[in-house]
């Protein structure tokens, strides 16, 4: 419970309840999804203030700033960077060093992806990625429903890997106080050993049977990749600027900087290399567009479930649960471990990862005084980690980029429907939670 605030609800209804029921209509509302869950989560988080489960100050005190400022951070340099061509160069120039050979354009596909998903958001990596692929499988007269599935699983693979890879990633090291390098020690080793099964698993369904005629393969070899780069200085810029970010975040804990400082930094010093040659009214225009470009709806979303979340933390709830987990654990690390990863894997394949991550981190945060120092519950930490981002590969509404290219497919008449989806990805999510049990076994357990 917190420190600074004793909840005083209306009518004198007990602060549990109340918290824990609008977080059950959020989830509801969210699983739902006929109203936007921007607004359902500021909703949620407006009616808790209201009732009294918060006050404004406490609910602003709940918001996780360093985890907006990064998510804020990240998607301006994106916005930009996605402005020269390079992730459509990169697409076109894996086609060609595949020789436009189906499986081995499938495997190119699949790294570029996991790679650029581990250093950026993951669903503005397949926002980009799947025109690009659609665009190559037309020429090479394919089903490109094999390449977009096999992009949506490595995305959110390579989202896992890193501390910026994936939303749930970066709420849960900037409120554990994970730095960059602790996921790079902990979480990718497991997410490639995932990946490398990941591919051999899709050769073998779709790879080794998918052919394509030597006259298409030859069309996709002449393209002119160079002609995907509209705006070489920008290339160089973006590309300067995200490896001057990547440095600070590995060094981030010598530099005494946090994740948010770090990449609004370099969003900052993107947009003065992308604005400071052109006129003031020229600047407002490009500015204005890199803003709008930027993912509001999930800042807001992000916004008003931290405001739920710390509603029922400070109700006491969570200490509840906390307890709750030690006791059917029988106070054992290891068993808490493996209850949370394969607990939240199953709940991340059914609702979105997001909510689910922001519920759990304050329960490992009070389950930590039974297992001694907070370092003793690091391995908890990569449970979580692990269990939501791959978990949300198991079903179309587990993350939001299985829905983003799922969107994008139907617009150009491709099915990409829950059950086809949940036949092929559901079997394959159990393969890696199984790889990350035996790795956490292994090393931490």
């Amino acid at each position: 419970m917190s420190e600074h605030f004793t909840p005083h609800i209306v009518f004198g209804f007990n602060p549990i309840w109340v918290s824990t029921a609008m977080l059950a209509i959020t989830y509801a509302a969210i699983i739902w999804d006929q109203v936007n869950r921007a607004i359902i989560a500021l909703a949620a988080a407006g009616l808790l203030v209201l009732f009294g489960a918060l006050d404004q100050a406490e609910a602003i005190r709940g918001i996780d700033w360093n985890t907006i400022g990064t998510l804020a951070g990240l998607m301006i340099m994106m916005s930009i960077a996605q402005r020269s061509g390079v992730f459509q160069y990169v697409a076109v120039r894996c086609a060609q060093i595949a020789r436009a050979h189906p499986a081995m354009l499938l495997l190119l596909l699949q790294l570029v992806t996991c790679l650029v998903s581990a250093l950026l958001n993951n669903v503005a990596t397949v926002l980009l990625m799947a025109p690009v692929t659609l665009a190559i499988t037309r020429e090479l007269q394919i089903p490109p429903y094999p390449f977009l599935f096999a992009e949506v699983v490595a995305s959110n693979i390579g989202g896992s890997a890193t501390m910026i890879g994936d939303p749930p990633n970066i709420m849960i090291g900037s409120q554990a106080g994970l730095h960059f390098n602790a996921f790079l020690l902990n979480v990718a080793p497991a997410a490639a050993v995932v990946f490398v099964a990941q591919v051999l698993m899709t050769h073998l369904v779709w790879g080794r049977r998918t052919h394509a005629t030597a006259k298409n393969r030859l069309r996709v070899i002449t393209m002119d990749a160079g002609a995907a780069i509209v705006d070489k200085p920008l290339l160089v810029q973006s590309v300067g600027v995200l490896a001057l970010v990547v440095g600070a975040l590995i060094f981030g804990n010598k530099l005494r900087l946090e994740p948010a400082t770090i990449a609004m930094g370099g969003a900052a010093v993107l947009m003065l290399l992308d604005n400071w040659r052109h006129r003031p009214d020229e600047q407002i225009d490009k500015v204005t567009r890199t803003f709008t470009e930027i993912e509001w709806i999930t800042i807001f979303f992000f916004l008003g479930l931290f405001i739920v979340v710390h509603a029922v933390d400070v109700s006491g709830f969570t200490q509840i649960l906390a307890d709750k987990l030690i006791a059917a654990t029988g106070n054992s690390l290891a068993r808490a471990g493996y209850t949370i990863l394969w607990g939240s894997a199953l709940i991340s394949a059914i609702i979105d990862n997001i909510p689910l991550v922001a519920t759990l981190i304050p329960v490992i945060k009070a389950a930590g005084a039974a297992y001694g120092a907070p370092e003793r519950i690091e391995p908890l930490w990569w449970c979580l980690s692990l269990g939501a981002c791959l978990g949300g590969n198991g079903t179309l509404v587990g993350a939001a980029a299985n829905l983003t290219v799922a969107g994008i497919a139907e617009r150009n008449g491709i099915a990409f429907g829950f059950v086809k989806y949940t036949l092929y990805a559901l079997p394959m999510t159990v393969v890696s939670i199984l790889i990350c049990h035996v790795y956490v076994w292994l090393r931490y357990f």
